[in-house]
């Protein structure tokens, strides 16, 4: 055997392992920089002077949510319960601007913070499907407080939590409507453009996207909220800031036209991605989409046919 034989051996040994250490490298590298900062509540719905109570809600991997529960006004017949989900980065403090709103008109209100996010426990990572696992564990909790919701849910989010409560809404069919915040219309699109403005090479970038994909366990094509609302047969109310620089304001309209339906509604605004200049009067808007989208109360349900009732966002499944 000849002496160079060993030391080929060694060098392949070592070009393995040095491959193998820069790839895990690489992996621990993305996961870091794509990892959404956590940012805990400083302030609740008291400094708004509302009543509310801290909730902790079971959701997927034996994790809990912290949550919000604001009730509807004294006085006032509860129209319906809205889950409220904030963007990446961000918590339910971050959403409180539609807190009193909702609760002068009579809603009950549910404002939750995803894992990893706000005060709610940690995970090995969050993603927009795990946010919409997140919205459905607060579905889940809602069912066993019939005194809350009667069956009238409404589920409203941010940014990544718009795209979340858009999936969600195609697997839960008690959801009445979706209002759907600064949504972005693919993960993949937005994923280039932010990457590109990183100025991370091309080739990077596609081991990124793959890797992502890998590791959340879902396909980009199944999860973006463009599949999503195609899938959607309740009401939909599509909100943009038109100087939004964050998703373009082409991203709603793509949304828009990709509906399965014509009680999808595109409103865009003076504002960008996070605020709107007049967030008073377009709350107005909002809360007159969610009345116009709710389904009767339960005690309204017995005199109107059977083929007419509401059946939810959920596709209808035909066996």
């Amino acid at each position: 055997m000849s002496a160079f034989q060993p030391l080929h051996a060694l060098y392949l040994l070592a070009g393995g392992a040095a491959v193998l250490a820069l790839r895990a490298g690489l992996r621990y590298a993305i996961r870091a920089g794509l990892a959404a900062p956590r940012i805990a509540e400083t302030a609740g719905p008291d400094s708004l002077g509302l009543t509310f109570s801290t909730e902790r809600i079971p959701t997927a991997n034996g994790k809990h949510l912290h949550a919000w529960l604001i009730p509807p006004k004294a006085g006032v017949e509860l129209a319906a319960t809205v889950i409220v989900l904030h963007g990446w980065g961000g918590n339910a403090q971050m959403m409180l601007p539609l807190a009193q709103p909702l609760h002068e008109a009579g809603f009950a209100a549910l404002f939750i913070d995803a894992r990893c996010h706000g005060r709610s426990d940690g995970d090995s990572f969050a993603s927009l499907p795990r946010f919409a696992e997140d919205a459905e564990a607060a579905c889940d909790w809602l069912a066993a407080r019939a005194d809350l919701s009667g069956g009238r849910i409404a589920l409203l989010g941010h940014s990544v939590g718009a795209g979340a409560v858009l999936l969600a809404a195609t697997r839960r069919g008690e959801v009445a409507a979706v209002v759907s915040v600064s949504a972005f219309a693919h993960p993949a699109d937005m994923m280039r453009s932010w990457l590109a403005n990183k100025r991370i090479p091309r080739w990077l970038a596609a081991y990124i996207l793959g890797y992502v994909q890998a590791t959340i366990g879902f396909r980009f094509d199944d999860i973006a909220p463009v599949a999503s609302i195609a899938r959607l047969h309740c009401p939909v109310l599509l909100v943009h800031g038109e100087h939004d620089d964050v998703v373009p304001v082409a991203d709603a309209t793509r949304l828009h036209a990709a509906r399965a339906h014509d009680r999808v509604e595109l409103l865009t605004l003076p504002g960008d991605h996070e605020s709107f200049e007049d967030m008073a009067g377009e709350m107005k808007t909002i809360i007159a989409f969610l009345r116009s989208a709710l389904p009767p109360i339960a005690s309204d349900m017995a005199a109107i046919p059977a083929d007419h009732r509401f059946r939810g966002c959920a596709p209808m499944l035909r066996l």
